[in-house]
């Protein structure tokens, strides 16, 4: 008998049938949506967003303070800066080896615990020490003739120091390990996990520092101080259950591989061939788990003392890790990545100060920053729209042509009218009826621009996450804002080239990134990152020394000349990664 027939014998039980059906389907659907959006929320996905925002705004936020209170505590004057930027960047340069190699030995959680403890109590100490540096700083300075100040400015920059090498550490086991063990190692999960990290970095790199920036202007280095040591507290704790819910709600994350992380066939080879160079005809032993690794070296030096022992192994495990770094399919492309930051194209303390020198005002280069964040959050948005479409490494070199194509108009800036580049400047020995004869012409190119002296509130070398280019301002006492140029062309030029090639400089970076992740087996995972880490930094010096060599605002043209053949070798590097993979592939199938 169909519903109906029964609709007609019951009195229209169908209909009232129908409408309780109807009413619990709503029903259903309106709670299917907050519990769907409630499980988001408890998922590890967003536990990680979370966790990441708060660990990336205080970074921020501190990276943006201890220049400026360093700068203060020794009369605005930069050397305490540059000390503090050379101090950063050799700790990563010598020891991003043995920080990913601490990572690959030892339990996820333990490491990110570890880490994040480390950090925020060495930022929570740091502030209280700059606090009573700033509250009694005449009474410190007539302690031991002066030299209890410089025992706080010593360990004021260890402390930093530490800080950011335990940062290190939580980037390469979080961003670099934990999301690809999160996602499944599934591709396009593993995209938008590292898209949307990168998003966070964008936002907080402009928001974080403009809001610590308030607080020290509206109220004093002191509040200032507190408010970071506050933040860093309620984020250990909430970073702290949050990694301690993802460790538990992901089960995955507690299989690690052991640590034994070199491949058996390459250190067979490699003993095989040191036995032959020695002439002894033996046969290698079979490596196992016991004689491999740090443990090969250190049964060759068992006579000696422990610390030396100690110290051997240490060196060991630098060089191992340097050559799993050179060992990987995606070498070339982890080096073209650390060469983009040998650059002066960026809105880094070098560049934001040469505008200065050029009549750009302060709040020009605030509008310029925000649309260089928008530009860099399309490109993370291109990165996940050309992966799809073309696949990892088209995107890598999709990417790469568009940087490029965008940053000849940077090269274009530094012969268009309104550049100050003199090339006569760095020949010191020309002679006097040369100069003479220049003189005119020199005048009138430079009348628009002045000596790069005065106070920064910016390190010599600023907090880098995986792409530099942030919103770090220089702000100089003695330059003229404002004053107009003979032409605007070529700073508009130069800034134009900036802020359009980040779309390309970011999807480039996730490119790489997650090249990285995919290619590095398990076990090896933090010590090619730590490795990776050194490098970028090393390259990062030597843009560094480039601007130290020729510090003029006419020598800068020279200086954009150079960052764009570094940027061209990198993404050169990244090419020849891409035919050989494409070739492999090709051959495989």
């Amino acid at each position: 008998m169909s519903q109906r027939e029964d609709a007609s014998q019951c009195g229209g039980v169908v209909v009232e049938f129908e409408s309780d059906n109807i009413r619990d389907a709503k029903a259903e659907k309106a709670t299917r949506i907050p519990g769907s959006a409630l499980i988001y929320l408890r998922g590890p996905k967003f536990l990680i967003y979370v966790s990441g925002a708060l660990s990336m705004w205080g970074d921020r936020m501190w990276h943006f303070a201890i220049s400026v209170f360093l700068i203060e505590l020794y009369g605005r004057n930069l050397l305490l800066t540059a000390v503090f930027g050379l101090v950063v960047a050799g700790s990563v340069l010598m020891f991003g080896a043995l920080i990913g190699d601490w990572v690959d030995r030892n339990p996820r959680n333990k490491v990110a615990h570890a880490s994040l403890f480390v950090q925020n109590i060495s930022v929570t100490i740091c502030s209280i020490v700059l606090m009573l540096v700033f509250s009694y700083k005449q009474r410190i300075e007539q302690i031991w003739d002066g030299w209890l100040t410089v025992v706080c400015y010593t360990v004021v920059i260890v402390l930093a120091d530490v800080a950011n090498l335990a940062s290190t550490a939580l980037t390469i086991a979080i961003q670099r390990d934990w999301i690809v063990v999160i996602t499944g190692y599934n591709r396009g999960h593993l995209a938008g996990m590292n898209a949307t990290m990168r998003r966070i970095d964008q936002v907080t790199n402009i928001l974080a520092p403009l809001a610590v920036g308030q607080v020290m202007t509206l109220a004093s280095n002191v509040v200032g101080c507190g408010f970071i040591l506050g933040w860093n507290l309620v984020s250990l704790i909430v970073e702290f259950f949050f990694l301690s819910r993802v460790y538990r709600i992901v089960p995955a994350l507690s299989a690690k591989p052991p640590s034994v992380a070199v491949d058996q066939a390459y250190l067979q080879r490699i003993e095989r061939k040191r036995l032959q160079g020695e002439g002894n005809v033996a046969r290698p032993q079979a490596l196992t788990e016991g004689n491999c690794n740090s443990s090969l070296h250190l049964k060759e030096i068992t006579d000696l003392p422990l610390c030396f022992r100690r110290f051997r192994w240490l060196v060991s495990t630098c060089k191992d890790g340097w050559m799993a770094y050179y060992r990987q399919p995606v070498f070339l492309a982890g080096m073209g990545l650390a060469f983009l930051y040998t650059t002066v194209l960026g809105f880094d303390c070098i560049t934001t100060g040469y505008a200065y020198t050029q009549g750009i005002s302060g709040s020009l280069l605030s509008l310029l920053m925000g649309v260089s964040a928008i530009t860099g959050l399309m490109g993370t948005i291109m990165f996940t729209r050309l992966r799809k479409a073309y696949g990892l490494v088209n995107t890598g070199i999709i990417s790469s042509c568009l940087h490029l194509g965008c940053l000849l108009l940077c090269v274009c800036s530094v012969f268009a009218p309104g550049s100050p580049m003199d090339l006569s400047l760095l020949m010191p020995d020309i002679s006097s009826n040369s100069s003479t004869a220049l003189g005119g012409m020199t005048g009138q190119r430079q009348k628009h621009t002045y000596p790069m002296m005065g106070g920064s509130n910016q390190p010599l070398l600023p907090d880098r996450s995986s792409i530099h280019w942030t919103n770090n301002t220089v702000l100089f006492d003695n330059v003229p804002s404002g004053t107009a140029p003979e032409s605007y062309i070529s700073i508009i030029l130069l800034f134009l080239g900036v802020i359009t090639a980040r779309i390309g400089l970011w999807s480039f970076d996730l490119t790489v990134t997650q090249l990285l992740q995919e290619n590095i087996c398990e076990s090896e995972r933090g010590v090619v990152n730590g490795v990776q880490s050194s490098m970028n930094y090393l390259m990062d010096l030597l843009h560094f020394i480039m601007v130290i060599s020729a510090p003029q605002p006419q020598h800068f043209g020279i200086l954009v000349i150079i960052s764009v053949f570094f940027i061209t070798t990198g993404h050169t590097m990244y090419f020849l990664y891409a035919h050989k993979a494409k070739r492999k592939r090709r051959r495989d199938t």
